[in-house]
């Protein structure tokens, strides 16, 4: 498992990740919402919490252990 230190804590990765993952899915959330496709969404609630998990999942893929460098 792949923890960081940080200020002497050691902190889980994913956790990290979960934390950038909430402005990327807030920012993404809001232009949804500017361009008016709430409209189409049946229930709201849930459709933000699966983008969070799709971008949170993004994440975890392009800086996880399994990400190829470039």
């Amino acid at each position: 498992m792949i923890e960081v230190n940080l200020f002497g804590m050691q902190l889980p990765w994913l956790l990290l990740l979960a934390a950038g993952a909430l402005p990327c899915a807030w920012a993404m959330r809001r232009l949804l919402a500017i361009v008016g496709a709430y409209r189409w969404i049946w229930h709201p609630a849930l459709f933000d919490l699966a983008l969070y998990v799709v971008v949170l999942g993004a994440l975890a893929c392009l800086t996880g252990p399994t990400a190829t460098p470039s």
